[in-house]
C-alpha cells in the first residue's frame, strides 16, 4: 500500500465539502490530485443542487470523462480513477491506491480504503481512467 493514502483516511463525508473538513467522492479525488500530484481538478460544487441526484452527478462525471486529459485504461495503476454505477448512471468515483484497493467516500461515512473487487463494487465498476498529467507526477 502507498503511504500517501493514509493521510486521507477518515475525512468526513460532506456533499458540498472540498477540504480536509469534509469531501464528497469527486472532491476527495480533487484534494488528492492537488496535494499529491499538483493537478487542480474542477470541484463542480457550483454546478449542482444536490449530490444525492445521481443523474446530476452522472452528467458532471460524463463531462469530466469526456475531456481529453482523461483516457480509459484496462489495467489500473496508482492515482487512476475507478468509476462506478449507481443504478443506471455512473455516479461514484474512487482513487486507485494499489491493485484491487481504492480510497473513496460514500454517504455519511468517512473516507476509507476498500477493495473494488468485492461483490459490493466489482459489478458496478464502469472503468478506470487516467489523467494525462498523473503519470508525470508519479515518476
Amino acid at each position: 500500500m502507498n503511504a500517501w493514502s493514509n493521510a486521507y483516511v477518515g475525512i468526513p463525508y460532506d456533499r458540498n465539502g472540498a477540504s480536509r473538513k469534509g469531501v464528497n467522492c469527486w472532491t476527495l479525488v480533487g484534494l488528492v490530485y492537488l496535494e499529491q500530484l499538483g493537478i487542480a481538478l474542477p470541484s463542480y460544487l457550483e454546478d449542482y443542487v444536490s449530490m444525492a441526484e445521481d443523474m446530476e452527478i452522472s452528467g458532471l462525471v460524463g463531462a469530466e470523462r469526456g475531456k481529453p486529459v482523461w483516457r480509459e485504461v484496462n489495467n489500473a495503476e496508482v492515482f487512476d480513477i475507478a468509476l462506478f454505477r449507481r443504478g443506471r448512471t455512473d455516479a461514484h468515483v474512487g482513487i486507485v491506491v494499489t491493485t484491487g484497493l481504492m480510497l473513496h467516500v460514500t454517504g455519511d461515512e468517512q473516507s476509507k480504503l476498500e477493495s473494488y473487487e468485492t461483490p459490493l463494487w466489482v459489478h458496478r465498476l464502469s472503468g478506470f481512467y487516467r489523467h494525462s498529467e498523473a503519470q508525470k507526477g508519479t515518476t
